[in-house]
């Protein structure tokens, strides 16, 4: 009986450079190729042009005195100064701390000082967030203590902080980069904790560039893709798997607007002439269902990921059939492993790139394991995903505690996920540990129920959560959204429709028909929420 265990591929070579040592690789290659395009503001910029304004900010930065290993949050909507102040911080050695743009300000403290922010780079506001009185809110009561100073970026201090770093020459810069390593930190990442406070996954240099240079690499991006980036600069699938895999390979990045719009992303591949898409599955949902979805010219696409959650299988068929995606990719992984750990592949056939999360990625390890007993089990068994490989982060910051739970001394990264592997290596996210439903000792894991549910004509969306019963222990109860003009749907149908179909036992006993779920900003689905709502509401 063969274990579910699996090593990805030793080639090509892990690239064992620092993140601005390789941007400037990029540079020399083809330096008037177009490497940044901002649709909202129809600013571009060259490679070289690009390279020139890191640079810059990354004297200015050193012009206020920050050091190697000092810390600078950024806490904005996805833009271009985004993207550069990433590069910049990288040349520097600072450390790039990613605010959600999401938080308010008891999140904001949070992370400003378990982080030992020095500097804050912020829009001054967005959507419903006032930035400014949030960040004075925290400086006038002290909550702040570690912060020295403020960079707005629609303001002048973006000019200032870049006129800063003109009297340092050049030459400084080209001497700290000569200090760094690629295993030092450079970017922390806060964990959207579902306990407690969230958790700060520390990334080096050899980290993040490394996953984005294979990840793109496994879906063959070359300097003449175009990729379309809806998805967060604040997360690995922004930062990591979009802008280092761009600028690992020389292709061009493009930024719809500043959050997602389903619209506008559709819009800007069409304009823009993107060959790649990325998206969690709730925005390429989003996309499909917009009215003149089909009016879009998309024929330009070839490529994309899909990542970030559970992938819907039917969703997946209509990137590839009706979005000319025909070579798009699953990848799985978190934040706290750079982020990606499995992938399916351009080659792959329909029903591994549409019924799996792939296989172990380049130069990582992965295996299954009983969750209590830690042995490995054989393929076809649910068990925890665990992970290897350079892509493991080097730990939750000054927390050796909760990195030591997470992280075992052989070096194997706990996700919590349930998954199985199948005899041919590629695996399946079954649900994650907490998620997983246990009625009257039977194991259900959502997922399972989620895809035949999908198969529904009317249903749009599903997410399946468990709610206590005190027969049972746990039973099912499914959060559904109906497709436009579909007709009412109720529990007794949902049973109707799934039994021969179903086991009994995994048959939904509860329907909620509800226009949104409960989402983190990435499009994560906040089971947890859920639960705790489906309770209430059902009176439970």
């Amino acid at each position: 009986m063969t274990e579910s265990y699996a090593a990805g591929d030793n080639e090509p070579a892990l690239l064992e450079v620092t993140i601005g040592a390789d941007l400037e690789a990029t540079v020399a290659r083809n330096p008037d190729g177009e490497a940044l395009v901002e649709v909202a503001t129809g600013r571009r910029w060259t490679w070289r042009a690009f390279d020139d304004a890191v640079n810059e900010v990354a004297r200015g930065l050193m012009a206020l005195g920050l050091g190697a290993g000092d810390r600078v949050g950024i806490w904005a909507p996805n833009c271009a100064e985004w993207t550069i102040a990433q590069f910049a911080t990288a040349k520097a050695g600072v450390v790039l701390v990613n605010v959600n743009p999401a938080y308010r300000t008891h999140e904001l403290a949070y992370v400003m000082n378990q982080s030992g922010m020095r500097m804050l780079i912020a829009a001054t506001s967005f959507k419903t967030s006032d930035y400014r009185a949030m960040i004075d809110e925290l400086r006038s009561t002290g909550d702040a203590w570690a912060l020295e100073r403020v960079i707005y970026l629609d303001t002048a201090d973006w000019a200032d902080l870049v006129a800063g770093g003109r009297d340092l020459p050049d030459e400084a810069l080209a001497e700290r980069m000569a200090t760094l390593s690629p295993s030092d930190p450079i970017n922390i990442q806060y964990t959207s904790g579902t306990t407690g406070f969230p958790k700060g996954a520390t990334l080096s240099h050899r980290n993040i560039l490394n996953n984005g240079y294979f990840t793109t690499e496994t879906i063959k991006l070359t300097a003449a893709d175009r990729l379309c980036i809806p998805v967060p600069f604040y997360h690995c699938f922004g930062m990591v798997m979009a802008n280092l895999g761009c600028t690992t390979h020389g292709a061009t990045m493009v930024i719809p607007a500043p959050a997602f719009d389903p619209a506008l992303t559709l819009q800007a591949v069409q304009d823009e002439r993107c060959t790649v898409l990325y998206g969690v599955p709730t925005m390429f949902i989003a996309e499909q269902a917009l009215p003149g979805f089909g009016d879009y010219d998309l024929s330009s696409l070839r490529s994309g990921i899909m990542a970030g959650s559970i992938c819907p299988v039917e969703v997946m068929r209509r990137c590839v059939e009706e979005m000319h995606m025909s070579e798009v990719s699953i990848a799985y992984g978190m934040t706290e492993t750079s982020p990606v750990s499995c992938q399916t592949r351009v080659e792959d056939d329909l029903e591994r790139r549409t019924s799996t999360i792939g296989r172990a990625a380049p130069h990582v390890e992965i295996k299954i394991v009983d969750p209590v007993t830690d042995r490995t089990v054989p393929r076809g068994e649910p068990g925890e995903f665990c992970t290897r490989g350079y892509s493991v982060m080097l730990g939750y910051w000054d927390d050796p505690e909760r990195t030591a739970e997470a992280i075992d001394d052989d070096g194997w990264m706990r996700t919590g996920d349930l998954a199985v592997m199948r005899e041919d290596g590629y695996c399946n996210i079954v649900g994650r540990i907490k998620d997983m439903v246990i009625r009257g000792g039977e194991n259900i894991y959502p997922r399972e129920i989620e895809e035949f549910l999908y198969t529904h004509p009317d249903i749009e969306d599903v997410q399946v959560v468990g709610v206590p019963d005190p027969k049972y222990g746990e039973e099912l109860c499914a959060w559904i959204r109906l497709r436009a003009g579909a007709a009412p749907i109720d529990a007794d149908a949902v049973r109707a429709f799934s039994t021969g179909r179903l086991a009994s036992y995994k048959i939904p006993r509860y329907v909620l028909v509800v226009d949104e779920f409960p989402m983190t900003i990435t499009g994560k689905i906040r089971k947890i929420e859920m639960r705790a709502r489906s309770t209430e509401l059902l009176g439970l």
